[in-house]
């Protein structure tokens, strides 16, 4: 057994030789025997070592071989005439010769495709560093100057730098609008990258949707004047203002929103209005965004929540395909639904439901 163990650092060469002269060895014992004397066993040890050196079609052949051989030795050398118990004998050697091959050739199978297997999930754990990696490289190299040439501008604007005439301003209103922007689309990258790595990780809590997007909406107030685009809420026929209770994390909650508001600023034309609306129910409470924009075709409802997803008209025209999969993500971790449709005669609607709170938290 020692010589089996010892074979796997010997050349390829060299292990085909070893497998031959057990082989002929064995053959050599098979013969010498009488044919009531069934040697043919101490085959299984060269052919379960051929099965993992060799090739299917080589290891078949030394198998066939080998039944051959315990077959042959009932007649050869024919110094005893053998006998029915001797032919069962060595007819179930032969097969339990086979039936090994047939089983090490499976296993030898098995633990290609462990190998195989672990090979890819070390390159998947590569990746995922690599992915890590590229994240907070991002983040270093991109949203920390981001965020100075923001503020900079600003001081410019407020004249910290010398007087500043109105067009100047307005031109560079566009400017920190436009970083802005691209701000949002390197936080809402980590977000999603840091999501398909980790995943979401949520902080729950009571959270009211109403005060929530009014949140929301004044952190928006400035973009949407900047588009000349109104945004009203909706709270009904009695127009009261209600008060609609989750349990969920509010600040994912507040990027879901955000989402849905700059898609509907981004995609109304001038002077139009976006128009949230709020429906209380009684195991869901339901949040929409409606806008003036162009509308959403069949196959856009369903493809729009998509990664990446560009579609064929005007509407993914200014996204970068991320804000609506991020927002995705974020309502069915919180065991809720989103959707798309159209809205008449113009327009979309964008809209998401929670699951109720059982209890109305104290004010």
């Amino acid at each position: 057994m020692a010589v089996f163990f010892n074979m796997s650092t010997l050349p390829s060469d060299k292990k085909l030789g070893w497998i031959i002269g057990l082989f002929l060895a064995v053959s050599v014992l098979e013969f010498a025997t009488p044919p009531d004397y069934v040697l043919g066993y101490l085959y299984i040890g060269p052919i379960l070592i051929a099965t993992s050196r060799l090739n299917p079609p080589a290891t078949l052949l030394l198998t066939l071989t080998a039944c051959s051989l315990i077959l042959m030795n009932i007649w050869i050398p024919g110094l005893v005439r053998a006998d029915l118990a001797t032919i069962v004998s060595r007819s179930a050697a032969a097969l339990a010769i086979l039936v090994t091959s047939g089983l090490g050739h499976r296993n030898h199978r098995y633990q290609q495709e462990l190998l195989a297997q672990q090979a890819q999930i070390q390159s998947q754990a590569r990746l995922t560093q690599e992915r890590e990696n590229f994240a907070s490289t991002l983040a270093h190299d991109l949203k920390t100057p981001l965020l100075g040439a923001i503020e900079t501008l600003k001081s410019w604007r407020r004249g910290n730098f010398g007087p500043v005439s109105s067009s100047q301003k307005a031109v560079l209103a566009t400017i920190i609008n436009s970083h802005r922007t691209t701000l949002q689309l390197v936080e809402t990258m980590l977000e999603v990258y840091k999501n398909d790595i980790e995943g979401l990780k949520l902080n729950l809590g009571p959270v009211n949707l109403v005060d929530l997007v009014e949140e929301v909406t004044a952190i928006l107030v400035e973009l949407a004047a900047s588009r000349r685009v109104h945004i009203s809420h909706n709270h009904g026929p009695s127009d009261f203002r209600q008060f609609l209770w989750v349990r969920g994390d509010a600040l994912q909650l507040q990027r879901v929103v955000a989402n849905l508001l700059i898609n509907g600023i981004n995609h109304s034309p001038r002077g139009a209005r976006v128009e949230v609306s709020f429906e209380a129910g009684s195991s869901r409470h339901l949040v929409k965004v409606a806008d003036q924009g162009p509308g959403l075709s069949p196959a856009q409802q369903d493809q729009v929540f998509e990664q990446f997803y560009q579609g064929h008209s005007d509407r993914r025209a200014k996204g970068s395909g991320l804000g609506l999969y991020l927002s995705r993500q974020i309502i069915q971790a919180h065991q809720g639904s989103i959707w798309a449709e159209s809205r008449q005669p113009n327009g979309a609607v964008f809209g998401f439901s929670l699951p109720a709170l059982a209890f109305r938290p104290p004010k």
